[in-house]
Parts: structure tokens; sequence; C-alpha cells
């Protein structure tokens, strides 16, 4: 929650802020470009606080994807859970060849939370969205880019950032006002979406209640494999 709060702050500042023309965001160092929740905060949500919880985090990358300033999710390592979520809130993104992209959240005994029962599909279609996220497989950068889940691969992290820059240098030097109305233009294609997501943040919250869920977060806690009862 931190972690949200403080990237609100930066996407405020850069619909504020008339100086700034873009934004990328990246992991810091080699691992990971977002790793996922740290499971141990939300293992005490109750399902009001777990609908909250949820709601914040679409609304925040909802703002993202709303931006009408490019921002571009440079992802240097793994992107799981809610960091493949953000890298989907993002207009563009890069990753290096040693990134991995997945929906895991169901081998921990509840649904993505922050849209990505809504974007993955959007990106990869329907049924790829389904597998991966039924499965909870991770793909590597190569199989994200033959999806359409990422623009570009690259071999390292220097290269990322050259990438990502290159890029926002070409959008930047184009007219502002065409840009952020082709932005809008886009999202307007999935001008129905909202009702998803209050649909997938309903059951996010539903599936905090469950013994699945507690089952599934102390198994990936103490490093053991779950066994789900379906209850």
């Amino acid at each position: 929650m931190e972690m949200l709060d403080g990237l609100h702050e930066i996407i405020q500042e850069l619909y504020q802020n008339d100086d700034t023309k873009g934004l990328i965001l990246t992991g810091e160092g080699e691992k990971s470009f977002v790793s996922g929740a740290d499971i141990k905060e939300f293992t005490s949500l109750n399902p009001i606080q777990a609908y909250e919880f949820a709601r914040k985090g679409q609304q925040i990358f909802k703002l993202i994807e709303d931006c009408p300033k490019p921002v571009i999710a440079a992802i240097n390592g793994f992107a799981l859970g809610g960091g493949c979520e953000l890298a989907m809130a993002c207009h563009i993104r890069i990753a290096t060849e040693n990134a991995k992209f997945g929906q895991p959240e169901v081998t921990l005994g509840i649904i993505p939370g922050y849209g990505g029962t809504q974007r993955l599909p959007q990106l990869v279609g329907r049924g790829k969205a389904l597998e991966l996220m039924l499965t909870a497989d991770l793909i590597s950068a190569q199989e994200a880019k033959s999806l359409g889940l990422i623009n570009h691969v690259v071999g390292n992290r220097e290269e990322l950032m050259s990438r990502a820059n290159s890029i926002m240098r070409k959008i930047i030097a184009n007219g502002s006002i065409a840009v952020g109305k082709i932005i809008k233009s886009v999202n307007a294609g999935y001008s129905f979406e909202q009702e998803g997501y209050k649909t997938e943040a309903e059951h996010f919250a539903a599936c905090t209640a469950t013994a699945d869920f507690a089952e599934g977060t102390a198994a990936f806690i103490h490093k053991r494999k779950p066994k789900f009862t379906g209850k």
C-alpha cells in the first residue's frame, strides 16, 4: 500500500505538472519490475477491506491508463500479479529478455484484483487470458511479445532504458493535445469496462473470506505447496 500511495502521488503530479511530458516506470535493480503484492500485507483483510484494497489499486491504475501523457513500462525482470497489472495499465510495455509475466493469484486462492481480469483479455484475447490466469503459468518476454502483451524485447537493462527513452522522445516531439486525444479515443473503445472492474473487486473481496485463501497465503509464506479444499 505504501508503494501504491507513492505511485498515486507521482501520477497526480504527472497530470498537474505541465513541464512533465511523460513517465517511464521501471523496477529497482535487475530482478523485478514488480514481483506482486506483499502477501503478508493482505492476509488479515476482511472482505470489506479487501474490496477497498482492490478498488484503490484499480483506481490508481486507471489514472495511469487514462493519463493524457504517455506512460511507458520498462520491465526489467519479474512482472507478476500486481506487477503485471501495473504494466498492463501503462500505454507501452518494453521488457528485457529475462522478464517473466503472469497472474499467479489463483495459487493463493484469490483472483487478480487490480484490473488483471479486464486488461489481460484485451491484450492477449479471452482464451489465452483465461489459460494464463487459471493455470498461473508464467511466460517469457518473447512469448509475451508474440501474444501482444508487450511491445518490444531488448537484451539488457541498459538497452531497456535506451529504448524506452527513444520511444518517449518520439512521442513527446508530437502535438501533446493530439497525443492525449489518441489515448482517450483508444480507451473509449472499452467504455463499458468499469462494471467489469467492480465485479472483479467484489470477487477479489469474496475470496478473502475463504479457507482456500487462508491456506494459499499460509503456504506461500511458509514455502510449501497449498492444499485447497474448495471452501
